[in-house]
């Protein structure tokens, strides 16, 4: 039987400030930092109301991941309306804290039934909106969508940004300087210099 609870509103600065906490302890120090009591610390708040806003730890990290998902889709449509399309998804797809982030939550996931579940609906719609996108932006960029199939470069974008961030949080940087520089030796071939 669900609880019938009180649960805080959703426009609230707290509980905003809560997401915002526990956030900053997941890229500081993993998903495992995020307990009810450091969040509320990190806060400044009573621990009590990290419960008040959200009945359980998963409410609140789903609730953390649906929030960066609705604004990285926000982001998602504005690179794919840029002058600079290419450039922009591949800006985007390496923006170090956001792939920080998404990998806590994969490995988060790992444990999460909810979360993985969460994160396959959110990554199914943004593969879906990119792949949408991608076919035209190739052909307006003459470049032949068999040669280079869209949703091949969409996880190519994906993993090579995944794996850089993974790599530098370990101290391990070897290619990584020359695969950036190829991959912005071909965005220069079709899209010109960056901004």
């Amino acid at each position: 039987m669900a609880s019938t609870r009180r649960i805080g509103s959703e426009d609230s600065k707290t509980r905003s400030a809560l997401l915002d906490a526990a956030q900053e302890l997941m890229l500081e120090e993993g998903y495992a930092a995020v307990t009810s009591r450091r969040v509320a610390a990190r806060a400044d708040l009573k621990p009590q109301l990290v419960h008040y806003y959200f009945r359980t730890m998963d409410d609140l990290f789903l609730a953390l991941f649906r929030r960066g998902a609705e604004r990285n889709l926000d982001r998602q449509e504005r690179a794919l309306a840029s002058p600079q399309p290419l450039r922009a998804l591949w800006t985007f797809s390496t923006d170090r804290a956001g792939t920080a982030l998404t990998m806590e939550f994969t490995a988060l996931a790992n444990h999460r039934k909810t979360i993985r579940d969460e994160i396959a609906r959110y990554a199914e719609q943004f593969r879906r909106i990119q792949a949408e996108a991608l076919p035209r932006i190739l052909e307006n960029h003459g470049i032949d969508a068999h040669a280079l199939p869209p949703l091949a470069l969409l996880v190519l974008m994906t993993s090579v940004s995944q794996v850089l961030v993974m790599e530098d949080s370990l101290g391990v940087t070897t290619g990584h300087a020359e695969t950036v520089a190829l991959v912005e030796r071909f965005l220069s071939l079709y899209e010109g210099d960056g901004p």
